[in-house]
């Protein structure tokens, strides 16, 4: 069970802004674009605080947000008639980008490690990617967890809030970044293992 199971339902109260959105001429392509757009900018401006880091209360925020745009492109796209091979290929790359841009500031803080910090980057976008080759084994896109894009944005996201508020986090790091390292590579394996049974 993961956070990515609520998806359904928070589609479902994203359709009046999708139907809306649509008869104005917004295409989900559009709005996948200016996701990472604005994923990268906004990590980048955390980035150029530090040392200062009130800016990190915008990445929670932004989270949010950000996987509520996730949600209303799927639904333009599927429920619009906008569905596209450009698409299939913006969603899984910009997701990447994005993600990858707003954790990037957490190895520039202390007690956060650079290197840690690229390591969960790197299998993040290795677990992602792992999801996206089910369709090539002729299983189905695996969003398997227990550490998958959502529950990832939740993480961040609490983090971000409390380095924001200025929260001791020295004693809580090993754990913190161990933990996620381990989770991600079971998520890796998990989906894998899954698309592979799931093909045959």
């Amino acid at each position: 069970m993961t956070i990515y199971a609520l998806k359904p339902r928070f589609q479902a109260f994203l359709r009046p802004l999708a139907a809306a959105l649509a008869r104005r001429g917004v295409t989900a392509n559009q709005v996948t674009v200016a996701t990472c757009v604005v994923s990268v900018v906004l990590g980048a401006l955390v980035a150029l605080q530090l040392p200062a880091t009130r800016a990190f209360l915008w990445i929670p925020a932004w989270m949010f947000l950000r996987m509520a745009l996730n949600a209303l492109d799927g639904v333009l796209a599927r429920e619009f008639g906008q569905q596209s091979r450009l698409g299939a290929y913006l969603n899984e790359l910009t997701d990447v980008i994005a993600e990858a841009a707003l954790i990037a500031p957490f190895a520039l803080l202390p007690p956060f490690s650079a290197t840690w910090t690229v390591a969960v980057i790197v299998l993040a976008a290795l677990s992602e990617y792992a999801g996206a080759l089910g369709p090539l084994v002729g299983a189905s896109r695996r969003y398997d967890g227990p550490l998958g894009k959502s529950d990832r944005a939740f993480v961040f996201g609490a983090l971000g809030l409390a380095v924001g508020l200025g929260a001791p986090l020295a004693a809580a790091f090993d754990w913190i970044w161990g933990a996620m390292l381990v989770l991600l590579v079971v998520t890796i394996v998990k989906r894998v293992r899954n698309g592979v049974a799931e093909a045959r």
